[in-house]
């Protein structure tokens, strides 16, 4: 079965809104392919090897997290920009991205998946755009320490993460607060809201001392760690919708 890209896209726009964010650039259809789409790829970022990895998969269309064009960029298609799109182009692929749209979409974003893959439960949301979500484990637990709590993360995830903890006497967990990526600047927010612990992708150098000095633990369990769960659910929610092959292709990164 096929779909026109249009109703791809028209599938997308209703289910994510983007019209209600502001976003460090252009969400929605990227680069246009062909006009009947048959599979759909995701991914997180819309790498070369990404892309390739799609286009040996014959897909149609992509949709990403992370798409090519972002706020203060030089806008030249030169290097590494030539190179991606000419491979789009050539194979006449669509690139769908979403950003702030797919971290918060509140049962197929990155957010409510990632809350999912913990075992917690979104009770309330913080932060600008009010992207951040607070909550406690499904079934009530609390964590004796923020050690334990670390331990959770690296089996749920796969990878261990940069914590920091108070630097007196263990805290219980059982508030937490989480915002996939690249949301350090949260952290601030979280500790307002009455969080004992938040956990995003990454950390900067300000949050330890936060951390330290607050008694408020601080995880940073790696921005893609955190954000491959946001596009393959939403790719296969539309996907199912509208009859379409869906494949979700994972390419590693350390960060």
């Amino acid at each position: 079965m096929s779909v026109h890209r249009d109703q791809l896209l028209a599938a997308c726009e209703s289910l994510l809104t983007p019209e209600r964010f502001k976003d460090h650039g252009p969400n929605g259809l990227q680069v246009e392919g062909k006009p009947e789409i048959h599979k759909l790829v995701s991914g997180v970022t819309a790498s070369k090897a990404l892309i390739e990895a799609a286009i040996e998969g014959q897909a149609d269309a992509i949709l990403v997290h992370h798409g090519l064009f972002w706020r203060g960029q030089a806008g030249t298609v030169t290097g590494w920009m030539k190179q991606r799109l000419r491979l789009l182009l050539a194979h006449d692929i669509s690139l769908l991205a979403y950003h702030l749209p797919l971290d918060a979409h509140p049962e197929w974003g990155n957010n409510a998946q990632l809350g999912q893959r913990l075992g917690w439960r979104i009770e309330s949301h913080f932060g600008d755009q009010l992207l951040g979500c607070l909550g406690q484990a499904v079934d009530n637990h609390v964590w004796p320490d923020a050690q334990s709590l670390a331990a959770h993360l690296h089996k749920a995830l796969g990878r261990a993460p940069i914590w920091v903890g108070p630097t007196e006497g263990a805290r219980p967990i059982q508030t937490v607060a989480w915002c996939s990526g690249g949301a350090q600047s949260y952290f601030e927010s979280a500790i307002a809201a009455g969080a004992d612990a938040f956990v995003t992708g990454e950390i900067s150098e300000p949050q330890a001392h936060l951390s330290r000095e607050t008694g408020v633990a601080f995880f940073a369990c790696g921005h893609h760690a955190t954000e491959r769960y946001g596009a393959p659910a939403v790719a296969e929610h539309v996907a199912s919708r509208l009859g379409l092959s869906h494949v979700f292709i994972d390419i590693d990164n350390p960060a």
